[in-house]
């Protein structure tokens, strides 16, 4: 069994996702958001590193994983945005955290099956893949899909590489 974090980076909302994968099975552990109060970024930062770093204490998760930054027109909001994914980087690694980082556009492909999907559509496969009464909020559902399709690819490797393992054994 493996429990998976999955964040999606925000410098004032930052959403946690933690699941659970027992082989192909996945199981909701918890989810929810460290909401940052007003004030200059670098304290926001480190609400945001405080805040995963208490989050990795409370569920014990094997792995992290993370969305990537994308251009927005903004490049100021751009900048922020990679600064909040780098202190929740370092919440992960101060752990040991193995950490998996997905685009955008992975993640909705991984779950939804389109990467052009809208975050309604998300938050509604999340509900569905997870079996949960109501659809999360939006920033903890993008960082449950991002706990999945780091599952996802988990699975995909090994079963790749327990392939290769059997091909290499019928060869000799």
């Amino acid at each position: 069994m493996t429990r998976i974090l999955g964040i999606d980076p925000g410098s004032r909302i930052t959403g946690y996702g933690v699941v659970e994968f027992d082989g192909p099975r996945s199981r909701y552990v918890a989810s929810g958001t460290v909401r940052c109060a007003d004030g200059d970024l670098p304290a926001r930062l480190n609400e945001i590193f405080t805040g995963l770093r208490e989050v990795i204490a409370t569920h014990a998760p094997d792995e992290s994983a993370i969305e990537q930054v994308f251009m927005h027109r903004n490049a100021d909001s751009a900048l922020k945005l990679g600064q909040a994914r780098g202190a929740a980087i370092c919440a992960c690694t101060s752990h040991d955290l193995a950490i998996g980082e997905y685009t955008p556009r992975q993640i909705k492909q991984a779950v939804v099956g389109t990467g052009a999907a809208t975050k309604v559509q998300v938050q509604e496969m999340v509900r569905r893949l997870l079996e949960l009464p109501a659809a999360p909020p939006s920033d903890a559902a993008d960082a449950l899909a991002v706990a999945l399709t780091h599952g996802q690819a988990r699975q995909l490797t090994e079963r790749i590489g327990a392939v290769g393992g059997l091909r290499a054994g019928r060869m000799r």
